[in-house]
Formats: structure tokens, sequence, C-alpha cells
């Protein structure tokens, strides 16, 4: 599918769940709104604590497959950035943690989803934050100018990987953290089989395979990378649905079972400057302070 198709196909079907979330207030929002059930991959992701700390719409319009915001430390006065920022659930508990002097910033491209992190902002009161239109192929910030980027559920949607982890190797300052939860796939699947899946989860361009996803961060230039995976998916977990499409689930069992999962990928933008990707080592130099 080409890059512009699948960005048309994201911001329909993420400004149908805003809308729907706007219109109705009780829609149980899905990693693909088009999908009836996937829960396994969106729900018990958020602490009781933590919703009620956030407007009940911003809940509902959750599309991720993690909580980026419990699994990184943000500290009192940072800037983070979270990309696909969807209705602002990661963003507002971003902003209550980096306090009044710090900034959490939301990027999303779809109008609907902005106007509803926006609501949501409102009724929450809170100040430190800022919404963005744009693509995270192309992020609206100047070089060096965050302290973390986070993303739940989003860079697997970009039909251009690279051009994102780029990007936000740009953005981040010196010793900045890249901090997303993402869907990945473990080990080698049989391409129908892992469109069937990716379909389940709703992952329109596609999900990487975990060497293809830390390959692709250190050649942005990240260190210290890691992905640890936080659930698995099992082929019960998409059984209804794969049944519905037509899918013989247990013909398929033995190539699905563990290969896909949500993981929660870490990298630091090294304070030296490397001279080329991947040689961020004892030949780099180092940056003024």
């Amino acid at each position: 599918m080409a890059t512009v198709d699948v960005k048309e196909e994201v911001k329909q079907k993420y400004g149908d769940a805003a809308r729907a979330v706007t219109e109705a207030g009780n829609f149980q929002a899905c990693c693909d709104p088009g999908l009836r059930c996937c829960d396994p991959i969106t729900t018990n992701l958020y602490s009781a604590d933590e919703r009620e700390l956030i407007p009940e719409k911003a809940a509902l319009a959750s599309l991720g497959c993690g909580n980026p915001t419990a699994l990184i430390e943000l500290k009192q006065g940072e800037a983070v950035l979270d990309l696909g920022s969807g209705g602002g659930i990661d963003v507002l508990l971003s902003a209550r943690r980096v306090g009044p002097t710090g900034k959490a910033y939301g990027l999303d491209m779809t109008d609907e989803m902005l106007a509803l992190a926006r609501e949501n902002q409102c009724q929450a009161g809170v100040k430190n934050v800022e919404f963005l239109k744009g693509e995270i192929e192309n992020i609206p910030l100047p070089d060096d100018s965050v302290d973390v980027v986070i993303s739940n559920c989003v860079i697997n949607l970009s039909a251009d990987k690279d051009r994102v982890l780029r990007e936000a190797f740009r953005v981040l300052k010196p010793g900045g953290r890249f901090a997303v939860s993402d869907v990945i796939v473990r080990g080698s699947v049989p391409e129908s089989v892992r469109q069937s899946m990716l379909l389940w989860v709703g992952c329109i361009a596609g999900a990487l395979e975990e060497q293809d996803y830390r390959t692709k961060l250190m050649g942005a230039g990240f260190a210290e990378v890691t992905i640890e995976p936080t659930r698995t998916y099992s082929v019960e977990d998409a059984r209804h649905f794969l049944t519905e499409a037509g899918i013989d689930v247990d013909a398929m069992a033995a190539e699905v079972e563990g290969k896909f999962a949500s993981a929660f990928i870490r990298g630091v933008k090294p304070k030296t400057e490397c001279c080329a990707p991947g040689c961020c080592g004892s030949t780099a130099k180092t940056l003024k302070a």
C-alpha cells in the first residue's frame, strides 16, 4: 500500500474513533476502530489511579497497545513529546509528571483527535500541554528540543519508520530518551499469516520484526537500545476475529503462537556528536556544554 494511502486510511479510522467518542461518549476504542474486538491489546493498560487523573473521554479514545508513561521515568521540568497523541491520555499523564515547569507536547495528524484532545485538556485543567498538528515523519519541533519521546502503538502505522525514528532522534536533546510502546513480530512468520494477524491488531502499515526494529533504531543513531515484550498475543486472543474473517485458526496456530507482542522499546540519544549512524563510541566528538 502506498504511503499516502496508509496515511489516509489511518486518518479515516482514527477520525471515526474520535467522532464516536465525542458524539456518543461511550465508545470502547480499539486499536483499529473497524474491529469489533481486540480487548487483549487495548484493555487493562492504565491503573485506576491513572484513569482518575484524566477525563473519561481521554480513556475511551485510547487506541494504544501499552502504557509508555508507566515505563519511563519522567522528571520535573522535562519536555515530553507524544507521537500520535490521539485523545491525549499519555500527554495529560506526562504533563502531570513533569510538573508546571515541564511541558508535554502531543502530535497528531487527525483533526478530530486533536479537537478531542484539546477538549480533554480543558476538562482536565492541565496548562503545560500543547497539541500540534502534523505527521510523525515530519515533527514540527526544532532540533534538540525535548527530553523524552513517547508513543503508544503508532509508529507501526507509519509506512516510513526509518524517517520517524530519524525525526525522533533529531528533536531529542543529547542524552534524551526514546521510550515507546509498539507492536512487534518475534521471529519469522509466513506473509499470509502475518497479514491476518496484523489485520487483527489494526497495524495498517505492518509491525516490524524485533531485530529489524533494533537495527533501525541504531541506524537512526540511538544507543542503549532495548526491546522488552510486555504482552504476547496468542492465537486464542484473535480466534473470534480470524474465524469471522474466514481464516482456519487451528491451521495457523503453530505459526502464530508467541510471535506477536506489544513491547516497550527504549533508546538514548548519545551525548556525543556522531560522524555517522552507529559510530557513537570512543572516536565521537564530545558536544560542548
